[in-house]
């Protein structure tokens, strides 16, 4: 299991976030934690470190720390 590791200011938007998209968006990141690289996708270059999970309304772009063991998120857009 990896550690879900949050910025303030992503985790600024997920408080913002209508019920229905942060409820997706922790399940995503949940699975992302369980399984980063099977419950994610690429992100530009497929180098397993950076990737991303897109919701109906969210996408996450997050830095899978294998070593530490740790999915950082980097960035939370809302797509509306």
């Amino acid at each position: 299991m990896y550690a879900l590791k949050l910025d303030p200011a992503a985790e600024a938007v997920w408080d913002a976030l209508p019920p229905q998209a942060s409820d997706n968006l922790g399940r995503a990141l949940a699975l992302a934690c369980q399984h980063p690289l099977d419950a994610t996708h690429p992100y530009g270059v497929d180098d397993k470190v950076v990737r991303q999970i897109i919701t109906p309304e969210v996408r996450a772009i997050l830095l899978i720390g294998p070593n530490t063991k740790t999915v950082a998120v980097l960035q939370l857009d809302y797509l509306g």
